[in-house]
């Protein structure tokens, strides 16, 4: 019912800044809640960043500061704005999307490469 796909990822400086998008095939009201995730080789999928309905924010502590989640509900898009990359933070990220009366879905992922 809904389709999440990524884009903004690329190559980037430690220190540098990428934003990441994440576009919806539907309204991005209907989604209770949306958060950006990051996979490492070898690693699990870890959050980053989540955002709800309402506007409620949270971060990783690693990334506080530094990283903004955002969205433009006229686009049906999610952002997140990451500055001062770190090489460790090489990952592809992904954009999931929690919906109002059910479902969770995932994007294919865009990959972050951070070089030092």
């Amino acid at each position: 019912q809904v389709q999440l796909v990524e884009s903004g990822g690329g190559l980037v400086q430690a220190g540098g800044s990428l934003r990441l998008s994440c576009a919806t095939s539907g309204s991005i009201l209907i989604i209770k809640a949306m958060g950006w995730y990051r996979q490492a080789p070898g690693k699990q999928r870890e959050l980053v960043a989540t955002l709800t309905r309402g506007g409620s924010t949270n971060y990783a502590d690693s990334v506080k500061g530094r990283f903004t989640i955002s969205r433009d509900n006229a686009k049906n898009t999610l952002y997140l704005q990451m500055n001062s990359l770190k090489p460790e933070e090489a990952a592809v990220y992904f954009c999931n999307g929690e919906g109002v009366v059910a479902g969770n879905w995932w994007g294919q992922g865009t990959q972050v490469t951070v070089s030092s």
